[in-house]
């Protein structure tokens, strides 16, 4: 019994030859994509970590001054991860990549 052709998507041409792409090509591609996730995810990291090693020293002020700076990282994360949903979004279809 023969396979049945897939369906046709308007916009989209299936490649003839497919490759897997591995984590570390992937990783590099979303980074070159969007640069600034990852800057927001270790800024984010570093003033988690900065902040709870200010707690346990007992430096109060210190520690909330941290996590409120992670608060804000954590907000330009989210928002450089929303900029490039609208920038994939808004991406002619038929464009190469």
């Amino acid at each position: 019994m023969a396979q049945p052709d897939p369906p046709m998507i308007e916009g989209f041409t299936p490649s003839p030859h497919t490759t897997r792409e591995g984590f570390k090509n992937k990783f590099i591609r979303k980074v070159k994509e969007n640069p600034f996730v990852p800057i927001g995810c270790i800024a984010t990291t570093g003033a988690l970590t900065y902040g709870l090693i200010s707690f346990k020293q007992g430096k109060t002020r210190q520690s909330q001054l941290m996590m409120r700076a992670r608060i804000l990282a954590q907000g330009f994360t989210v928002a450089a991860i929303m900029v490039g949903v609208l920038m994939t979004a808004l991406k002619p279809r038929g464009a190469p990549r």
